[in-house]
């Protein structure tokens, strides 16, 4: 069936499988038509005249009663009576998404979604992907006609005011389904392979950011171990869990133990690193584990979790380092944070410090299971090795040379457990897009009680924590799988004006 003889034309559907066709075949017109008209604007000196433009997809939803059928789930519906829409963009990535989210409306409300052109311009950069660079790729002469011939982003229309709360439909406009635009999608996705080496399609549905190459190193040698083909059958077995493994580069070895495989790719290894490295263990449903070293400090952790949330995990947890604030603590001890201290100063403007983020049950008696099974302790002797509280993040690496964060009242007042640069700003922003957070930290120094992170100390506790911790986080990340997607997108991370699609 094909949906392209008008483009103009409305369809309505009450199947999610021929909207998402008709979606798909809408944005690949679009595409193939803009990438053949600038392949021949590259290659031209006579410039058109004309602007050429296409428009990107869009789906919407009337209802007339709000009521739904199942209410344990915190989205697939929307909030009241009323017209909601929303822009689409990259099925090829997103297509499963998008399918169950229309699923789902059409389950909970029992009326037929309309897909169409919108009138939001596919900026040229966008549409030519994660391998082209524009600014690059052509003449000075054809960089000048090319905002008279393509649309160029906008960025007037790529904020983040529907998922901050703060936007407000015009009389007559539709209210919006989904918490990003395609352009603000778009844009996110190329980001995604300037800052991690690797294209947007590869990530996986369950994340673990770090800041540290220890522990980076310690997920490259567990994959590579897994690609490796096992001669027990049974190891064959559990090792086919993962289809393949990405590095920066968009290098893929893929697993020996799965039949069929194609073979590995070299990818377009890179002359330097990228500033935040991410390492993708891939499932064939996309239910896998990424990784992502995001350095030191709240701005990269903002950074890469703006960009990461477009593409709707269902979990993401912070393992790192931290100092810990109390002098019964030990060196390699644990800490859960179940509140955070926010004083990152990178998201007060979208998110204020007085707003709690609470703690997500699922995720934290999940991360204290896979503690337990790891470490062998349980119930009570946990308590020997790990801590539940408050984390404090700052924004100052030195901030111990800062007597106005030591004597900090506060510190005291929120019965902090331990301090870092990074969690607070990860767990907030998992909160503002609504993405479940977790947080499992590992004292790696005390600077309140004389023992500073110098390089003796700090070499030894990496070889001892670093591979426990890293085993704990993936652990938790396969028993976060078990849960199911459904249960872990908690109600507690929804407004009551909330957007329709997870």
């Amino acid at each position: 069936m094909s949906f392209l003889k008008s483009f103009n034309k409305v369809y309505k559907f009450t199947d999610a499988d021929e909207a998402l066709q008709c979606i798909t075949e809408l944005y690949d017109a679009g595409r193939n038509h803009l990438l053949e008209e600038f392949d021949a604007f590259s290659k031209s000196k006579d410039f058109p005249t004309e602007r050429i433009t296409e428009c990107y997809p869009y789906l919407k939803i009337k209802v007339d009663n709000a009521k739904r059928i199942d209410s344990r789930l915190s989205y697939g519906f929307v909030p009241r009576p009323g017209t909601y829409s929303t822009t689409l963009t990259r099925p090829d990535i997103f297509g499963h998404y998008y399918r169950e989210q229309i699923r789902l409306l059409l389950k909970n409300h029992d009326v037929p979604v309309e897909v169409g052109i919108s009138d939001t311009p596919m900026p040229i950069h966008f549409v030519l992907g994660e391998d082209f660079h524009v600014e690059g790729d052509l003449t000075p002469r054809h960089m000048e006609a090319l905002p008279n011939v393509f649309d160029l982003p906008d960025l007037t229309i790529m904020d983040d005011e529907i998922a901050n709360g703060t936007h407000f439909p015009s009389d007559g406009e539709d209210a919006p389904l989904s918490l990003f635009t395609a352009p603000r999608v778009d844009m996110s996705v190329l980001r995604l392979r300037h800052y991690t080496g690797t294209n947007a399609a590869h990530f996986q549905n369950y994340v673990i950011f770090t800041n540290y190459q220890f522990y980076i190193d310690e997920f490259v040698k567990i994959a590579h171990q897994t690609m490796m083909e096992a001669d027990d059958p049974k190891l064959r077995e559990s090792r086919a869990e993962y289809t393949a493994f990405v590095e920066p580069g968009n290098i893929v070895t893929y697993n020996k133990n799965v039949a069929n495989q194609p073979n590995d790719s070299k990818g377009d290894a890179a002359r330097r690193m990228p500033q935040m490295p991410a390492y993708h263990l891939k499932r064939a449903d996309g239910s896998g584990i990424t990784m992502v070293n995001i350095g030191v400090g709240p701005s990269n952790a903002k950074t890469i979790t703006d960009h990461i949330a477009v593409l709707r995990p269902h979990a993401w947890i912070m393992l790192g380092h931290c100092a810990g604030l109390r002098n019964s603590q030990n060196l390699g001890d644990y800490c859960l944070a179940h509140g955070y201290l926010r004083e990152d100063n990178v998201l007060y403007r979208d998110l204020h410090p007085s707003i709690p983020i609470p703690a997500l049950s699922e995720i934290q008696l999940t991360l204290e299971q896979a503690v337990a099974q790891v470490t062998g302790l349980e119930g009570y002797d946990l308590k020997k090795i790990m801590r539940t509280g408050t984390v404090a993040s700052v924004d100052d690496r030195n901030w111990e040379l800062r007597p106005s964060i030591r004597k900090n009242a506060r510190l005291s007042q929120s019965r902090a457990i331990a301090l870092d640069m990074e969690s607070g700003t990860i767990a907030a922003n998992g909160f503002r897009f609504r993405v479940p957070y977790g947080t499992l930290l590992c004292v790696s120094d005390k600077p309140l009680h004389g023992m500073l992170k110098l390089p003796g100390m700090a070499e030894s506790f990496y070889r001892q924590r670093v591979e426990q911790h890293l085993q704990i986080g993936l652990l938790t990340m396969a028993l976060l799988r078990d849960i199911g997607e459904d249960r872990l997108h908690s109600r507690k991370l929804r407004s009551f004006n909330e957007v329709a699609f997870q």
